[in-house]
């Protein structure tokens, strides 16, 4: 039977039906409460449940520990009421009028960006836009009835092709986009999805964290600042294995020079044919050394799982960073 929520300290209330999520529910309704992955692997959508039962469904341990559950805690995307439920929870606004739409798209161009990254041009039908925030992803359906998730890589002003930047991990998608899929391919997706975005009600400096394949949206938030004139200071810190892994490199340094974006790439698997000078190691480490002050800063944060969970965990209790001016998507496996 459908089971109602209340949200607090906002006092919003909404119905979750049966075998629907407290996340599908909300967002549904119109109520937008942060979120990232989706499956239960992020912690994005971690709140508490002040009273009711939920049953907590499947996700990663790392994205919600016994003892979180022991305090209250619940993982909004994976759990599901059993009675009506209380929670508290940070609810986005900024999104709230963005429609999630399921759309065709036709496969533009495909260009390999590294050895195993590739760039995915999309275009929407003549008669159709996304609107969408920097930093949003979407979720491209296959035929098989699985998701993959991928974040837009182009600013929402230049859409009439979606940017997407997929690196080979060997998993099924990653050998049909590197291995069959051809340009005028038909692919369908959902979107726009996510709560990492741009949060333009905010003077503070910006330091921008990017890992790997996480400097795609990190190129959209820093496209629509240049765009709309944003002139907060923003500092980008991209770490990679090796120089190889630099796929935007060239861009980034054009951003350095004309429009005065620091940007400082961080290797930690350098080959001996790199002649690498730059800097070295963790690259959240490298943020740490830079900013050992960050009360006054945003953080934007994207990439691997262990990049995003450090930098969280080392900003807010080493470098006094407020929680709240973490922001963050990590680039996670479904929970099994």
């Amino acid at each position: 039977m459908p089971r109602q929520v209340t949200i607090k300290p906002s006092n919003h209330v909404f119905t979750v039906a049966d075998d629907e999520t407290i996340l599908d529910g909300a967002l549904r309704e119109g109520f937008n409460i942060a979120y990232g992955c989706r499956n239960g692997a992020c912690g994005s959508c971690k709140g508490k449940l002040l009273e009711g039962r939920v049953d907590y469904g499947t996700y990663q341990q790392s994205a919600l520990l016994d003892a979180d559950k022991k305090q209250g805690y619940a993982l909004f995307c994976r759990a599901k009421p059993l009675t009506d439920v209380m929670i508290e929870c940070r609810e986005i606004s900024a999104i709230k009028d963005i429609q999630v739409r399921t759309l065709p798209c036709r496969v533009q161009k495909l260009e390999r960006l590294a050895p195993d990254v590739m760039l995915i041009h999309l275009r929407l039908p003549a008669n159709e836009r996304l609107q969408f925030l920097a930093g949003q992803y979407i979720d491209i359906l296959t035929k098989s009835g699985l998701r993959r998730s991928l974040s837009i890589a182009n600013a929402p002003h230049d859409d009439a092709v979606l940017q997407l930047h997929l690196r080979n991990y060997g998993g099924p998608f990653s050998q049909y986009v590197f291995n069959t899929l051809k340009e005028k391919d038909i692919l369908r997706f959902e979107g726009p999805l996510g709560t990492f975005f741009l949060r333009e009600d905010s003077n503070k400096p910006m330091i921008l964290l990017a890992s790997g394949t996480g400097a795609a949206p990190i190129k959209a938030i820093i496209e629509h600042a240049i765009h709309h004139c944003i002139k907060r200071p923003m500092t980008l810190y991209w770490g990679c294995r090796m120089r190889a892994d630099l796929y935007l490199n060239d861009l980034a340094e054009s951003w350095a020079r004309e429009h005065g974006i620091q940007y400082i790439p961080v290797l930690s698997d350098a080959l001996p044919e790199d002649s690498w000078t730059g800097r070295s190691g963790f690259v959240h480490r490298a943020v740490m050394e830079d900013f050992p002050n960050m009360s006054g800063h945003q953080v934007y944060a994207c990439g691997a799982p262990i990049v995003i969970e450090s930098a969280l965990s080392d900003f807010t209790e080493q470098c006094k960073l407020p929680p709240d001016d973490f922001f963050s998507d990590a680039f996670t496996p479904s929970a099994s």
